[in-house]
């Protein structure tokens, strides 16, 4: 003897509202499984230290002082694009603003 579908929805209704869990009778996908995980960020996140201090807030901590200071790679750096611009084959300058567009009026 079988138990008519519609008494089975209804004791999955009751156990979903009774395990706090989602009532879903057609088994459609709804992501739930993925929702419920922990969220991997803050992991993700601590598996490297911070970098706690670089040349630039060094720099910019000692400022005060008037302590003369080299930055080896930032002069590399700027070198090279002096170099390329020199060259012609350097970064193209940023639009300032957009080209006005003239609309003309039909009659």
């Amino acid at each position: 003897m079988s138990v008519p579908r519609a008494r089975l929805l209804e004791l999955m209704k009751a156990q979903c509202q009774l395990f706090s869990t989602t009532y879903n009778p057609t088994g459609i996908r709804t992501g739930n499984k993925i929702l419920r995980q922990r969220l991997r960020g803050p992991a993700l996140a601590s598996y490297y230290p911070r970098k706690l201090i670089n040349d630039r807030s060094l720099l910019e901590e000692f400022s005060p002082y008037d302590l003369t200071t080299t930055r080896e790679e930032e002069e590399d750096r700027l070198d090279h694009i002096a170099a390329l611009k020199a060259r012609g084959k350097g970064a193209p300058k940023k639009k300032k603003e957009a080209p006005v567009v003239h609309v003309k009026k039909r009659k």
